[in-house]
């Protein structure tokens, strides 16, 4: 039997950029950090039953989820949004200016983020600036003390300042499009 590999440490050998080497560069680059390792966590309601472990929303902390999105022309998009945020894909394909939003593949999540289900982060960029993956970033995430995302696999956790993260993003070539979400909740959320 084939063990399929999940978006854990375990198989990140099998990603374009590793974990550990991802966690290296952030070191030579200076970029602040604090890390948690934990269970594999593969959906919101997952990471609630640990986030405990960091600075509640009302401390600063950026509980996010991360949709990555392709619209009907083929472009790549990636939304970094607060985690309880319920996001209507209509509104934010006419506030973005792009066609219908359809979430992305696993194959086509891998190919422009190099990254698997259950570990989609900002931090993908590494991968999807080489790809021309477009990312958006809820303004309200720029007043937390620390936004907690994933080093490119879901049983590892960094606390990241949006400060560090812009410097991350700026490393590879990113400049994110900071916009207001809130516009944009589907109203059944």
């Amino acid at each position: 039997m084939t063990l399929i590999p999940d978006a854990s440490s375990e198989y990140q050998e099998t990603l374009p950029v590793s974990s550990d080497d991802f966690i290296k560069l952030l070191d030579e680059w200076g970029i602040i950090y604090s890390r948690t390792d934990h269970v594999p966590l593969q959906t919101v309601e997952d990471s609630k039953k640990i986030q405990h472990q960091f600075l509640s929303s009302d401390e600063g902390g950026g509980h996010i989820k991360n949709l990555y999105l392709r619209d009907n022309k083929k472009r790549n998009i990636l939304i970094v949004a607060e985690q309880d945020r319920g996001i209507n894909l209509k509104l934010l394909s006419s506030r973005l200016g792009v066609g219908r939003l359809y979430f992305g593949s696993a194959e086509r999540l891998m190919d422009n983020l190099g990254v698997r289900p259950g570990a989609v982060t900002p931090l993908a960029m590494i991968t999807g600036a080489q790809q021309g993956v477009t990312l958006f970033i809820d303004h309200e995430l720029k007043n937390c003390a620390q936004i907690y995302v994933h080093p490119l696999v879901n049983d590892r956790t960094l606390g990241i300042s949006p400060d560090n993260l812009v410097k991350f993003l700026n490393k590879v070539g990113v400049q994110p499009e900071w916009i207001d979400l809130s516009e944009l909740t589907d109203p059944a959320k």
